[in-house]
């Protein structure tokens, strides 16, 4: 994968200097240093989601020219934990006050999901999302949707006993089971060459918009530290029990496009696997967690909340660009030929 293009003085220095090494330079660390100190817009500025996404991607496929010894590079993950901060301070805000209850952690979950009330992209998608728009939203998606299971994978070694083996059950579909062709992220690619758009992994992440990174870089924040476990199986658990019923609508959307199960896979398979997984992520997995960690409770709650809450960000961040006329993408992306 190559580096994507900079959105900002951070992007491009961080750029400069993963691709001539080997440190850091002085006017890297100050752009960072601005961007941590003002993290009221975090979530949505191009600059610091794309250079953090850039920082996490290290530790998933890595990038052309760039030495794998970034990875772990002192002053790098210093950088990467003053953009974190940013972004949870940011996140925070975004969700707001979680009230905790004595009920049983799937109840609250189920109570969190009940009560938000984001846009529905999928009810817009089913019945009347446009070609364009379908492709600008594969485009926001692939972000994530080309490693999907990956994030949350991280937190497999974190956890024991029951929650650990329930989301392993869970992770074991999200990659086909053990058949390549049925990995989720093979049947969003097949998803996107029918719709005409690069599915090469990172291939579109200079078309993608903030809100496309700060969804995953949520993930990637809550799996790659073991102090927010919790939070990775609230988030995952929240994926679980939302996406049946979406996925449902989004078929429908392509179908009514005149696309057959051929490309309409993906989403009919969400539609299937989820219903299954909803009772394995909430109370196996969640409630396992919570029974021998109770602490964590608040956590696996704040997850959950911040995955509502991101999608309701990339919707509205969709939704109002196609309102107004405009593209909800940085640019268009060539189709493929």
């Amino acid at each position: 994968m190559r580096l994507p293009e900079a959105r900002g003085p951070l992007g491009d220095a961080l750029a400069r200097d993963l691709t001539s090494g080997p440190d850091l330079s002085t006017a890297t660390l100050e752009c960072a240093a601005r961007l941590d100190a003002d993290p009221a817009a975090a979530l949505t500025d191009d600059d610091l989601q794309l250079s953090l996404a850039v920082c996490y991607e290290l530790h998933y496929r890595g990038f052309d020219g760039v030495d794998e010894g970034w990875e772990w590079h002192p002053e790098l993950l210093r950088l990467r934990a003053g953009l974190e901060r940013a972004h949870l301070a940011a996140l925070r805000e975004l969700v707001g006050g979680i009230a905790v209850t004595g009920d049983p952690v799937d109840q609250q979950l189920t109570a969190l999901i009940a009560a938000d009330d984001g846009p529905s992209l999928s009810a817009y998608m089913a019945k009347q999302g446009t070609l364009e728009q379908w492709r600008e939203y594969l485009v926001l998606r692939s972000v994530y949707h080309l490693k999907e299971a990956d994030p949350h994978t991280f937190a497999v070694p974190r956890l024991s006993g029951r929650a650990k083996a329930a989301m392993v059950e869970i992770q074991a579909d999200e990659y086909g089971g053990g058949s390549a062709e049925r990995m989720h992220s093979e049947l969003f690619a097949g998803l996107m060459r029918d719709l005409g758009l690069d599915a090469g992994y990172g291939a579109l992440w200079d078309e993608a918009p903030a809100v496309a990174f700060a969804s995953v870089n949520t993930m990637s924040l809550f799996g790659l530290h073991r102090r927010w476990r919790g939070a990775a199986l609230g988030h995952l658990a929240t994926v679980e029990m939302t996406s049946s019923e979406p996925s449902r609508r989004y078929s429908a959307g392509l179908r009514r496009l005149g696309f057959d199960e051929r490309t309409t896979v993906f989403y009919d398979e969400h539609v299937e696997a989820d219903a299954v997984h909803e009772q394995i992520a909430s109370v196996d997995m969640c409630g396992s967690l919570v029974a021998a960690e109770p602490e964590l409770l608040p956590d696996v709650l704040f997850g959950a909340a911040s995955s509502l809450a991101m999608d309701g960000l990339a919707a509205h961040h969709l939704l109002g660009a196609w309102e107004a006329g405009a593209s909800g993408l940085r640019a268009r992306p060539a189709l493929a030929a």
